[in-house]
């Protein structure tokens, strides 16, 4: 039977870094409340699975590369209907939605709150164990491109697939030029029906065409992103401005991260669930 003494040993050998920081000092509570030795291990195991959780989000959270300070207890909901901000917070409170691959698309003029919301969910995500990558989508752009030149496109979205949630925010700031929206297209085919995307918008889906450079391959992006997606539409003065004008007028800045008069257009056109079809054409 092996000594007690080799237990700090065993533990580090099998990985269990928690129980072998705690072992030891959980034995007087195991003493006085009478615990038999399944029961104190159950303790140390408990210990060990929770201390790994907070670890693995504690990593999540720092690849992700989400802002900080930006979560839905920050952005001023004061203007939306109850059932919108219910629906936001489904979609914030829950990631059931990713493993079903479905996408976020957020539209509205500039300064209006589409990042914050986007990154606020992202942030939610996270702390549920979902893993997010967040990117400025012209940086992201400008990466896929230049492993495209070095012959490792598909390498590097790959790479993404590690993320159930990949964060694309100001979609509409792409140049059109035939190399970056050829390689953006490829991510929203790669990621289609795979993982889930978040988009952040400033141009309707009418305005697409000045991102990408032929109306098939509009289509078919768009086609892609509405299938099994939630659309939801933002409005309103642009915060940024109204910051401004607040401070030139001398007054103090407010305090809140989230445009007050933020509205969402009506509710979002339901998620398609229209079962098996046809790919649309590349």
């Amino acid at each position: 039977m092996p000594h007690i003494a080799t237990l700090p040993l065993l533990l580090k050998q099998l990985k269990l870094s928690t129980m072998a920081r705690h072992w030891e000092a959980l034995l007087p509570q195991a003493r006085e409340k009478g615990w038999n030795g399944a029961e104190y291990l159950a303790v140390l195991c408990e210990q060990e699975l929770a201390e790994r959780y907070s670890r693995r989000i504690a990593r999540y959270a720092k690849e992700s590369q989400l802002p900080a300070g930006k979560s839905l207890a920050t952005f001023d909901f004061t203007q939306i209907p109850d059932v919108l901000q219910g629906q936001i917070e489904a979609l914030a409170g829950t990631g059931d939605w990713t493993r079903q691959t479905r996408n976020l698309l957020l539209f509205g003029p500039s300064g209006v709150g589409k990042t914050h919301l986007a990154v606020a969910i992202g942030h939610a995500l996270v702390e549920q164990g979902v893993r997010v990558r967040c990117f400025a989508t012209t940086a992201l752009v400008q990466q896929l491109q230049l492993a495209r030149e070095q012959l490792r496109l598909e390498d590097a979205l790959q790479k993404l697939d590690k993320y159930r949630v990949v964060i694309l925010d100001d979609f509409g700031y792409v140049k059109k030029s035939e190399q970056e929206t050829q390689v953006l297209f490829e991510l929203i085919a790669h990621r289609y029906e795979t993982g889930s995307l978040i988009v952040t918008s400033n141009q309707p889906f009418a305005e697409w065409d000045r991102i990408f450079p032929d109306q098939m391959m509009t289509v078919a992006a768009v086609d892609r992103l509405i299938h099994h997606a939630s659309i939801i539409e933002i409005g309103g003065d642009s915060y940024r401005r109204k910051e401004a004008l607040r401070q030139a007028a001398g007054h103090p800045t407010s305090t809140t991260s989230a445009p007050a008069t933020t509205t969402l257009a009506g509710p979002p056109p339901p998620i398609h669930d229209s079962g098996p079809r046809q790919p649309p054409p590349t």
